[in-house]
């Protein structure tokens, strides 16, 4: 079973400084039947103007995914840690039991375009933690790459719950499959370009929640980039 969340049903907010799009509730933006999928609960989509960002803010008991599309975002936290995340890179921060950051569009003269992706983490109360790492296109292109486990394999970031989170950027007419364990769920998230899920067309911002299905298929119809998670 597939069910699919087009990009113009998703909350929607343009404060000038930043445009959002929120995948599932959050914030302001509050609808009962779209509240996360399994453990899975915020996909937001910001674009946010040269030198403006959030300034400093509280998480807790969240693990947080950083995905740049275009732009740099400059981040600081209360573990220390001050980075520049661009494109190709992902970042994990489990916010556990209390984590303070702000985070800033680097560049004085071009906007910073993401995802930001929150996850229920698998027990409350963990440490706070932080990582970044790389990835580089030659390990994405026109393949599935894992980003984010439970297992930190392949020089992924930790996501301290039962989630694998791949990408793949695809040319025009490629394909990738993922086989999905029984009892597994999925949900692709395409983030640029036009793509089929096992048939079914979707295009920048859509997203689609997958069930009973064994293998996801997802073939470019143009040049593309996806994110695909793999849930327990």
């Amino acid at each position: 079973m597939i069910t699919i969340r087009k990009a113009d049903e998703r909350g929607h907010f343009d404060h000038g400084w930043l445009n959002t799009y929120h995948t599932f509730s959050f914030a302001d933006y509050y609808d009962p039947a779209h509240m996360g999928f399994r453990a899975l609960r915020v996909i937001n989509e910001d674009r946010v103007q040269p030198g403006r960002g959030f300034p400093t803010h509280a998480h807790n008991d969240m693990e947080i995914l950083t995905y740049i599309l275009d732009g740099a975002l400059e981040h600081t936290d209360s573990m220390g840690n001050g980075s520049i995340i661009r494109p190709g890179e992902a970042q994990r921060m489990s916010a556990g039991t209390g984590v303070r950051h702000s985070e800033y569009n680097h560049s004085k003269s071009a906007p910073v375009h993401f995802l930001q992706i929150w996850i229920l983490p698998e027990r409350r109360g963990i440490a706070p933690g932080y990582e970044q790492e790389e990835f580089p296109d030659s390990e994405v292109r026109n393949q599935l790459r894992v980003i984010a486990s439970n297992d930190s394999r392949d020089g992924s970031v930790t996501i301290h719950q039962d989630v694998d989170v791949y990408v793949a950027r695809l040319d025009a007419g490629k394909e990738v499959a993922r086989a999905l364990r029984p009892q597994r769920h999925g949900w692709l998230q395409v983030a640029r370009g036009a793509v089929q899920l096992n048939g079914e067309p979707l295009t920048a911002g859509d997203g689609a929640a997958t069930s009973s299905e064994a293998t996801l298929t997802i073939q470019a119809e143009t040049p593309a980039e996806i994110l695909l998670f793999d849930l327990a």
